[in-house]
């Protein structure tokens, strides 16, 4: 989308403006979670990569040029867990992605050993909760951690949870207030955070009536290891230029000039609901066979 996130949220809307789509989806696969940096004048798109024949998510990157023309795509990180949200950012001289792994157990940082496409785990980082969408932010004085609990299941969409810590590498602290925010709308953490008039705001799922049905931006008043002030400013739901793709968009990533949005349109897949038994199956005996590689 070809404006700035901040605009957006002047804005109050997605609006009309033209989009351009990332190659890779149908036939059985999708992206999602997009994440942007900007280097050397092309931008490096990293999304989950989801095929609907093994349902096991690895983590894709599309290059674009300056124009936007997509020039390459590839995929970059797998793990017999899977895996989604690839949130990158750049940070202390290095360039890293924090991917949602809630299957291995918990949360791995990698570090770019060859940027964009060879990854190396860093950190493993520890909390309160297996985390969902782990959604990091610096406030200019300490990191940030939020992120949805795993665990309840009821949880995964309704309860936000935050942490803090002086280094990126931890030991982080839970918030004493997590979890920060409970709502049957949706409390899932939904892209990057963004800073508009000074103030923090921080994408979140909003679920009613489907999964990932649109956008809520929360805003965040007051940030400090004692306190959190925040209120929901307003929705975001896809704009119609993303027709027929109308039925959710579930990720907000500020990207500079642009903005990233993933979008979707429920339909019912015959071939898919046959393969969903011996898809299951086999995700069943891949988690029983799992082991994290420190």
């Amino acid at each position: 989308m070809p404006a700035p996130a901040d605009r957006i949220l002047a804005r109050g809307s997605l609006g009309d403006w033209p989009l351009t789509w990332i190659p890779g989806s149908g036939g059985m696969r999708y992206l999602a979670d997009p994440f942007g940096l900007w280097r050397e004048g092309r931008l490096y798109v990293f999304a989950e990569h989801f095929d609907y024949r093994d349902a096991v998510g690895c983590i894709a990157v599309t290059v674009f040029d300056e124009r936007l023309v997509p020039v390459k795509q590839a995929i970059v990180l797998r793990e017999p867990w899977h895996l989604s949200y690839p949130f990158v950012f750049e940070a202390e001289g290095e360039t890293w992605l924090l991917p949602e792994a809630f299957e291995s157990g918990g949360l791995w940082l990698y570090r770019a050993a060859a940027f964009p496409y060879r990854w190396e785990r860093a950190h493993r980082i520890a909390l309160d909760h297996v985390p969902l969408d782990t959604t990091p932010v610096h406030d200019g004085e300490r990191w940030w951690l939020f992120y949805a609990p795993a665990w309840p299941e009821t949880a995964r969409l309704t309860r936000l949870c935050a942490a803090y810590s002086d280094r990126l590498e931890g030991p982080w602290t839970a918030h004493p207030g997590n979890p920060i925010l409970v709502d049957p709308h949706g409390a899932r953490p939904g892209g990057t955070p963004v800073w508009h008039a000074g103030v923090l705001h921080l994408p979140l799922q909003d679920c009613r009536g489907t999964y990932g049905a649109a956008l809520r931006l929360l805003r965040v008043d007051r940030l400090t290891p004692d306190e959190i002030a925040a209120t929901v400013s307003m929705t975001l739901r896809a704009p119609p230029t993303a027709a027929p793709f109308v039925d959710g968009c579930h990720t907000l990533s500020a990207a500079g000039p642009v903005t990233l949005i993933d979008v979707k349109q429920t339909r019912i897949s015959p071939r898919g609901l046959l393969m969903r038994p011996l898809r299951d199956l086999r995700r069943i005996l891949g988690k029983a066979g799992q082991q994290p590689r420190g």
